[in-house]
């Protein structure tokens, strides 16, 4: 089989590959950008007394957006000042769908990543490098997220480090039934790491290892069911598995990095396996 050497395009300098055809090739598949399976809502969305969007994707299983600017050559203040503009207007015309805000550019510069990780964490805001190379007759995109999503920490809230509660508590919540499945799921946590064990606080169950929080995973009991989440990230190999094994999977939380799967009884029984699986791999990425 013929080896063909890539080049390097520059498409700010190219004399005919400009910012529409870049746009026009994400258009045709969101998915390029790596932000998971998109559906595009729009491009070159008009904003009030604010000119256009370049592009506004969706994630089809949740309610979150992406308000997409894309920028040849080396990102700008500009760039970075128009992406937040119309990622504000969108978030205020829509505030029922969540919204993060996406700079595409061919140069990221460290200077940058610097003024925009400022931003990230007040503002959910993604940074993606975009390069060209010349394959034959042809052009192919890749596309590197350089800067993502801040995730909170793994600690308790601070309102909620106050109002530990006792397991007495959880069982007159949501009764003894979420609580045998929430306590047969921590069995398996503990058979992973027995170092760790049940933290009650108000609003969820966590874990501790010697009274310090390490929230690789939390429950959320309810009456019929527990909600399992477990601190992973967000991969299409993880989602597809989940799918699979036909488990009720809510949204993925990406302001916390975590999966959201509702586990009922029958489900403890008939994917141990891969609840101890996920609950590995939590622990190997929060090591």
């Amino acid at each position: 089989m013929k080896y063909i050497k890539p080049t390097r395009l520059f498409l700010r300098d190219h004399p005919e590959l400009n910012e529409r055809w870049v746009q026009e090739r994400i258009a045709e598949d969101p998915s390029l950008l790596g932000l998971g399976d998109l559906i595009l809502k729009d491009k070159e969305r008009i904003q009030p007394h604010a000119g256009r969007l370049d592009l506004l994707c969706q994630d089809p299983d949740s309610t979150r957006r992406y308000e997409i600017e894309v920028q040849l050559g080396r990102t700008d203040e500009s760039h970075i000042i128009r992406t937040i503009e119309y990622w504000d207007i969108e978030r205020k015309r829509y505030p029922q769908y969540e919204h993060t805000a996406v700079i595409v550019a061919e140069d990221i510069t460290v200077r940058f990543l610097n003024v925009i990780g400022l931003f990230n964490g007040a503002i959910p805001l993604v940074a993606i490098q975009m390069r060209a190379f010349q394959l034959g007759d042809g052009v192919s995109l890749l596309f590197t997220t350089v800067l993502g999503e801040m995730r909170f920490g793994l600690v308790d809230e601070d309102e909620e480090v106050q109002e530990v509660t006792d397991r007495g508590y959880w069982e007159k919540r949501s009764g003894k039934t979420a609580m045998e499945l929430t306590d047969a799921i921590v069995a398996i946590v503990r058979s992973v790491d027995p170092s760790l064990s049940p933290k009650y606080n108000k609003f969820y169950i966590g874990l501790a290892n010697n009274g310090q929080p390490n929230n690789i995973v939390i429950f959320r009991p309810k009456r019929d069911f527990v909600r399992f989440e477990p601190r992973l990230t967000r991969s299409e190999e993880t989602q597809a598995s989940l799918e699979a094994a036909g488990l009720d999977v809510m949204e993925y939380d990406a302001r916390w990095g975590r999966y959201r799967i509702r586990l009922g009884k029958n489900d403890l029984h008939t994917h141990e396996a891969l609840i101890r699986d996920l609950i590995a791999r939590s622990l190997a990425e929060g090591q």
